[in-house]
């Protein structure tokens, strides 16, 4: 079967929102188009993480892009959260013939089920599916307490991920661990994961040159240590142990704890802010008010709740190496993110619930980073896309066009 075009993004979030997983999509669709393929994307409408009103079709920057409106439930309940994911994959299949045209289908795992319409496409079609693990389930679900193993959802959910990753092409793996456990727990070969980690423009020349003289973000910062938990606060991230550490230092006026982002746990942030004066809490930020805060940080925490390595990463940590920030990791020391911290002496690693060690961190001194020479290495937009581009060029090499 003749094939037109050559790449579509199958996906819920695209450009024009600025949540990492739009901007990332859409970075790697525009890497292709610059190298001469036919791009495009199906997606959901931008409802919450823009500024702007768009078409449900356009083209920019090459790529063909195709909206599809859902239902807009709030994202702050679960079943809120339910509502929107179900809705927009209905949309999806039922636009499934769009994909016919494309040679190779790229599907990301948010929503969890996104993928079994990829792999109808794949079925129906015989394109190409490549799959970008950004987490992993059932397992996520299990792990954090949200579906039972061995239950009716944690079945369906293992059945449909047996059919799915033996008919794909390739897995893009986000980090080291979590290639190891899709290879243990998945039955692919090796050979078709490959890691290719997440990313964060190079901001830190115009970061360094940066002055910020008023606003309500330097009212409340200026002149204090600042520990920031920036993004998502959902369910794979442990909030609480820096929330403990906050409780710990409520009396040191020389810090403040910074949480900014969204997600199921910002109540718990936010009823916390309620009864400690060192906890500022803001919406998702993002443009000029993300890149206030990154120059006023002077610790950035990543986390992960526990059993949950390999299982997904967080992409805040690339913003944070490329500004060379020292950085308190809690999660598991397996993890390529805890190492990268070790190996450059850059911060600590802690597991969840150690908040005397970060407390005795944070007080103890000022640490030098040495992160950025690790994100100069591993983690500028240029290497990854460049892994993603020399996977494509091996993919569709030969296909009929």
């Amino acid at each position: 079967m003749n094939k037109e075009k050559d790449v579509v993004f199958l996906c819920q979030f695209f450009y024009p929102e600025y949540v990492s997983s739009a901007t990332l999509p859409f970075d790697t669709a525009k890497k292709l188009a610059k190298e001469g393929y036919s791009v495009g994307a199906l997606c959901g409408y931008p409802y919450e993480y823009t500024d702007k009103k768009s078409p449900q079709k356009e083209i920019v920057d090459g790529i063909e892009i195709q909206r599809l409106k859902y239902i807009r439930a709030s994202r702050r309940s679960k079943i809120g959260r339910i509502i929107n994911y179900f809705s927009f994959i209905v949309k999806a299949l039922f636009k499934m013939r769009c994909l016919k045209k494309y040679k190779a289908v790229v599907v990301y795992s948010n929503p969890p089920l996104m993928p079994w319409v990829a792999n109808k496409a794949k079925r129906k079609y015989g394109c190409k599916l490549i799959f970008v693990a950004y987490d992993l389930y059932p397992e996520i679900a299990v792990e954090t307490n949200s579906i039972n193993k061995g239950g009716m959802i944690y079945k369906l959910m293992d059945k449909l991920n047996t059919s799915f990753y033996k008919n794909l092409d390739r897995v893009v793996a986000l980090s080291n661990e979590m290639k190891e456990y899709i290879v243990a727990n998945r039955g692919i070969d090796a050979d078709k994961v490959v890691v290719i980690p997440n990313w964060y423009e190079d901001k830190y020349d115009e970061l360094i040159k940066r002055e910020i003289t008023g606003g309500d973000i330097y009212e409340k910062l200026n002149g204090k240590t600042v520990v920031s938990y920036l993004g998502n606060m959902g369910t794979c991230q442990d909030v609480q142990t820096l929330l403990d550490v906050a409780e710990k230092l409520k009396d040191d006026d020389r810090f403040v704890f910074l949480f900014a982002g969204h997600g199921n746990k910002t109540a718990v942030v936010q009823s916390a802010q309620e009864r400690l004066s060192n906890i500022v809490y803001y919406d998702f930020l993002h443009g000029q008010d993300y890149l206030d805060v990154l120059k006023m940080t002077s610790y950035a925490v990543v986390s992960l709740e526990k059993g949950l390595c390999g299982l997904c990463v967080p992409s805040k940590t690339y913003a944070y190496m490329m500004q060379n920030l020292p950085m308190i990791c809690i999660m598991d020391e397996r993890s390529d993110i805890a190492k990268d911290i070790t190996e450059t002496n850059s911060g600590i690693v802690v597991r969840n619930g150690e908040s005397n060690k970060i407390a005795e961190y944070i007080t103890g001194g000022t640490c030098v980073s040495k992160i950025r020479e690790r994100y100069l290495e591993k983690y500028t937009p240029e290497i990854a896309l460049q892994k993603y581009g020399d996977m494509f060029a091996e993919l569709l090499e030969g296909v009929n066009g």
